[in-house]
């Protein structure tokens, strides 16, 4: 049995079509087999094999003290009181937790390992490091084995974030390349994150999952074009970038491009997979050959 917390997000949706064959018991605020507000309660839970946890607070960038603090109220809160909940229903025999490579905290890298210093210092990085931090000393003091699976960008069809303002601004003829498109950014499957999570529960230890590829803004925005029938995406010379990062820091966050969007933009950031390849068989799909945007 499978407890699964995040069971309506967008990793939530496909690890309960994917495991399908497991009997899962969903945990959340709303159409689930336990309904909890985790940021305020302590959950009363059966007893169960696996847990996977899910929920946590991301894609969006604070914009007041109170929206900071709700990344903590979700993703140290919310995992405490599980983590408290689990203590009184009966132990589990494994603990994944679904983390993602924003702990490290950084903007530009080169196939980046797993025990790289987490030196995040935004709300959404620093609430993922203390949640990890509880949920590994837990596990070591209730001899639970525990599983911390960080994840980059995530592809699948509909996606949040990032991804969905990449195929929103291809599909309405607003998105461009900068500077070639050429700089590289992990990312991988969702369904090859569900696929392997019972796998890798019985095993243990801290990963980085990706597609083993890294695919290029220019790779990417074209496999979208592609399934939506656009032409290839325009690209825009770095000089008129730099001017438009500008004017977007004299409108403020909402702006389509400022000079940190931009830095971002044009970075290669990532991470190295070849532990969890090793540990536990990870063999993904290459997201430019697996990446369907809608159902």
């Amino acid at each position: 049995m499978i407890l699964l917390t995040g069971a309506s997000g967008f990793l939530g949706k496909t690890i309960q079509k994917v495991l399908s064959n497991y009997q899962l018991v969903l945990v959340g605020r709303s159409d689930a087999d336990v309904i909890v507000d985790l940021t305020k309660q302590v959950p009363i839970l059966p007893v169960c094999d696996i847990v996977v946890h899910a929920a946590g607070k991301a894609h969006s960038i604070p914009g007041n003290d109170k929206e900071s603090q709700f990344f903590f109220d979700v993703n140290v809160t919310g995992t405490a009181n599980l983590l408290t909940g689990l203590e009184s229903s009966g132990l589990p025999k494994a603990f994944v937790f679904i983390s993602s490579v924003a702990v490290y905290g950084l903007k530009n890298g080169n196939q980046l390992t797993d025990d790289a210093p987490l030196v995040a210092n935004d709300p959404y990085g620093k609430s993922k490091i203390e949640a990890e931090h509880l949920v590994l000393a837990w596990c070591e003091k209730h001899k639970v084995i525990c599983t911390i699976l960080r994840l980059p960008l995530i592809a699948g069809p509909n996606p949040p974030g990032n991804l969905k303002a990449m195929i929103n601004g291809i599909k309405k003829g607003y998105y461009f390349n900068i500077a070639g498109g050429e700089a590289r950014k992990s990312i991988v499957l969702v369904e090859d994150v569900a696929k392997i999570i019972p796998v890798a529960a019985n095993i243990g230890g801290i990963y980085n999952l990706t597609d083993g590829y890294h695919p290029s803004f220019s790779e990417l925005s074209q496999v979208i074009a592609r399934q939506l029938g656009k032409s290839k995406p325009l690209n825009a010379p770095m000089w008129v970038a730099k001017l438009m990062a500008k004017a977007g820091e004299l409108i403020g966050a909402k702006a389509p491009i400022n000079s940190d969007k931009l830095n971002k933009i044009i970075s290669t950031l990532t991470f190295d997979d070849s532990k969890a390849r090793e540990a536990f068989g990870w063999n993904p799909t290459s997201v430019l050959n697996g990446f369907n945007i809608y159902e």
